[in-house]
């Protein structure tokens, strides 16, 4: 190829649409594309894109309204941008998107994203292309690869995916409609990717799904696997030190998968378990198929299973007809588990679900002061979490530079960024280390084999995110 193509992606929302972008920019890379983060350099832009926030759709189109500016003023100067919509609302728009946005010459669904360089190339000889069947074993089928020039790792920590769809169909949730029923990738193509992953470095994996432990794929001996024996099989593996997965749904959560935190010493001990309301009423209407005795029964279970165990959950407030009892009842959930940490959502109607043609939606303002209250207590759960951390040693993952000479930052189990002053050769390994200071964004902490090396330096206040 005579000149090297850019490409940009900007992706929304869950770790499925993260593991969805990687997987495009793999695929391009074959055709000579190399990603940059600028989108004025690009040649084609991807936006990938999310359904599951407030006004997604809108947010769509008011970015391909400015990425529109964006294409015409690189028109003028002679250099085409060809502009291509992703994700779950380019699955739920569909031929829409174009009729609205005629800047855009691709739209294809998140199933189907494998098909990109065929459909980029389509898209280039002009034709406006939209590709939203819903063909997910198709999709599983050919990103799977052993050969790391296809699958690239980003890192030490890396997403894999085993399962994507949902067949709960909870009345607030489009999932269902823009992914699709659950299908199951087998392990063999799961075990491809992760083998070539950890080849180039990487030492986490996190299993992801839009209902992850619901998976059942074939297995490596031909019968169908269960997400423990998928997790039991990977821990095998030497080189790979952490496991995690996620999201997963309360009725999904059986003792085999319990059993496995408390058998599996890679298994990390963090659950997160999107339980979303705290009240029975609201429950049923949300079709969960769950009560709060039984994720307060997984909970205790877990607890049981694996002592040292921490929990997140996804909290959903104002959804129709949630009264001040309802939302107390979510409150005194929240006390009586202790979360470490939890993601906060105010409900908004999302088209074509069941909860968004019911009555009784809840005003702004009243959702704001609700979720308000929750964000308060959440953030004071996991404030006390960090504190009854400090003093602890635990083991970190070292995965990148700190913002200061000399430092390096990991994660703890739980996930929390630990700064440390210790040698960069320790990026991409663990080492113990005892967890010293909260700071706002991190907890500083200190290698427990050489705290001379934390000693000799004065560390200031330190964002590990940034």
């Amino acid at each position: 190829m005579s000149e090297a193509r850019k490409v940009h992606i900007k992706s929304f929302g869950c770790q499925m649409n993260v593991y969805d972008a990687r997987r495009m920019a793999d695929t391009l890379a074959r055709d000579g594309f190399t990603e940059t983060p600028s989108p004025e350099e690009a040649d084609l832009i991807i936006l990938n894109t999310c359904h599951i926030r407030e006004k997604a759709v809108e947010k769509v189109y008011s970015e391909l309204g400015r990425l529109r500016e964006m294409k015409a003023e690189s028109a003028a100067q002679g250099r085409e941008q060809m502009i291509a919509v992703a994700g779950c609302v380019a699955q739920a728009e569909g031929k829409e998107i174009i009729r609205r946005a005629p800047s855009v010459r691709l739209v294809v669904g998140p199933q189907n994203i494998h098909r990109i360089s065929e459909l980029v190339a389509r898209a280039n000889a002009g034709e406006a292309v939209v590709d939203t069947e819903f063909a997910v074993e198709d999709k599983f089928e050919h990103l799977a690869t052993p050969k790391p020039e296809i699958t690239r790792a980003r890192g030490i920590s890396a997403f894999v995916t085993v399962q994507e769809g949902c067949d709960k169909f909870c009345t607030f949730c489009v999932v269902p409609y823009t992914r699709g029923n659950e299908a199951s990738r087998s392990a063999e193509r799961i075990f491809a990717e992760a083998e070539s992953l950890i080849a180039q470095g990487v030492k986490e994996i996190t299993l992801i799904g839009q209902n992850v432990n619901a998976y059942h794929g074939r297995g490596l001996d031909g019968r169908d696997w269960t997400l423990p024996k998928l997790i039991a099989r990977l821990a095998e593996i030497p080189e790979l030190l952490r496991i995690r997965y996620m999201t997963s749904h309360p009725r999904d959560m059986d003792d085999e998968l319990i059993e496995a935190h408390r058998d599996i010493e890679k298994l990390m001990p963090f659950l997160h378990l999107p339980v979303q309301s705290g009240s029975d009423r609201i429950l049923d209407e949300m079709n969960r198929k769950h009560t709060r005795a039984d994720y307060l029964a997984i909970i205790e279970r877990a607890r049981k299973a694996r002592p040292d165990i921490a929990f997140s959950s996804d909290f959903i407030v104002g959804f129709p007809g949630e009264t001040d009892r309802d939302f107390e009842d979510t409150l005194s959930l929240v006390r009586e588990i202790r979360f470490a940490q939890c993601f906060t959502f105010k409900y908004s109607p999302r088209p074509g679900t069941p909860a968004a043609e019911m009555g009784a939606q809840i005003p702004e303002d009243l959702k704001n002061e609700r979720l308000y209250r929750l964000q308060d207590l959440i953030e004071e759960q996991q404030r006390e979490f960090n504190l009854a951390c400090l003093g602890r040693e635990l083991d970190v993952l070292f995965e990148k530079p700190g913002r200061h000479e000399g430092q390096i930052v990991g994660r703890t189990p739980y996930l929390q960024p630990v700064p440390v002053f210790a040698p960069k050769e320790l990026i991409g390994s663990a080492a113990r280390v005892r967890l010293n200071e909260l700071h706002a964004y991190s907890i500083v902490g200190e290698l427990v084999n050489a705290p001379q090396l934390a000693a000799q330096h004065s560390l200031p206040e330190v964002n590990a995110f940034a």
